[in-house]
């Protein structure tokens, strides 16, 4: 029905990245979304009360909330859509996760509530009536959740909607739940023993556990959390395999939402080369990185001497220092300043976030080594993180 939906209603359906597909994916999913589970929940109250079940009951509940959720993200594709304006000149993608952590907030409060009213059902219980007409609305209902997973599952991915996979994620936890609901319903006059209340609790535990897994994901992409090793592979491909590219670092990566992505890179060439040449072949991978990922990227060229025997043998006497600290550990930028009475070695040194040393402890095993070459040489060091 969805991609029918799709078909009909959405031009240029297959130009994912343009701000005004995403948006018009966002409003079908969010729309079709509030219709389903209104229609889900006027069924469930039904079957709920024919059965005197709490637990059907409080199925019915939550999926009027997932309507409610529909409606917040119906809203925040709307407000995401909004150009870059004076104020927020990296656009409003970021309302999205706003959406999620409210979407999230519903769910825990519901899982909350659930639990309270299911542990009263254990304490008091009653008894459950089974119905076929129960039986048939929860079967459809586990069917439709299953399918409200996939097509915001699908269309999520492709659109790059934290919304819409947060949907997806409570609707598979939906039709889990109801699953359960269901099976308590036909096992408990079987056993002569009151499932009701217990499965009540369990589903709860489904809902709280999706909330909290919707809010983890939501404030990672509030925070900022590292590009995946895909995108930095891309990235790095592309630069390393541009002609007059000897290496790269400090790359850099923020995003700020779907098709919001920035990023800044230190790009080495040699120092012999004819500035204006680098810095046209800098300004054409800009462009590439825009025209090709939609990625707004700043390189900063790094002149490097690349053909000073003595220099690189001390860079790579010093490289062994660093990855004696950490395999993951990496220097960049080196240089050599000679003098009378010492010789300073510049240079940065990344170190990974979970490397715990300080950098005082660093800088110390650092001199440990070069001093076992030749006590000449004062190292003076930038301390780097990893965001990649």
């Amino acid at each position: 029905m969805f991609s029918f939906l799709v078909k009909k209603c959405i031009s240029n359906a297959e130009q994912y990245e343009k701000s005004e597909v995403r948006t018009a994916y966002g409003n079908l999913a969010s729309l079709v979304g509030i219709f389903l589970n209104i229609v889900l929940c006027a069924l469930k109250f039904l079957a709920g009360t024919i059965a005197n079940s709490v637990s059907i009951t409080a199925d019915a509940i939550n999926n009027l909330s997932d309507a409610g959720s529909s409606l917040i993200a119906l809203v925040s594709f709307k407000l995401s859509s909004k150009p870059a304006d004076e104020d927020h000149p990296f656009g409003h993608a970021r309302y999205e996760c706003i959406a999620s952590m409210i979407v999230a907030t519903l769910i825990l409060f519901l899982g909350i509530e659930l639990i309270s009213s299911s542990v009263d059902k254990i304490l008091h219980p009653e008894i459950v009536v089974f119905s076929w007409l129960s039986f048939a609305i929860l079967t459809l209902s586990i069917a439709v959740k299953l399918y409200m997973f996939l097509y915001n599952r699908k269309y999520g991915r492709l659109i790059h909607s934290s919304v819409m996979q947060a949907t997806a994620a409570d609707s598979i936890s939906d039709a889990i739940a109801t699953a359960a609901v269901l099976i308590s319903m036909v096992i408990s006059p079987l056993i002569h023993f009151n499932l009701d209340g217990y499965v009540g609790v369990v589903v709860a535990c489904f809902i709280l556990l999706a909330g909290y897994g919707i809010i983890k994901e939501a404030l990672n992409e509030i925070l900022g959390q590292a590009p995946s090793k895909e995108l930095v592979h891309e990235i790095a491909k592309r630069i390393e395999g541009t002609s007059g590219v000897l290496g790269m670092h400090d790359l850099i990566v923020h995003d700020y939402g779907a098709n919001r992505l920035f990023a800044s890179v230190h790009v080495e060439v040699d120092y012999r080369e004819d500035v204006f040449k680098s810095h046209d072949m800098i300004d054409n991978l800009e462009r590439e990185f825009k025209q090709d990922m939609n990625i707004e990227m700043v390189i900063h060229m790094d002149p490097v001497v690349a053909n000073d025997s003595k220099l690189n043998e001390l860079k790579e006497y010093m490289n062994l220092g660093v990855k004696e600290i950490d395999k993951e550990c990496s220097l960049h930028d080196f240089r050599m300043v000679p003098g009378e009475t010492h010789t300073n070695l510049i240079f940065d040194v990344v170190v990974p976030f979970h490397v715990k040393m300080s950098n005082v402890e660093i800088q110390k095993r650092l001199e440990e080594h070069i001093k076992k070459k030749d006590h000449m040489y004062f190292l003076v060091i930038t301390y780097d993180r990893l965001y990649v």
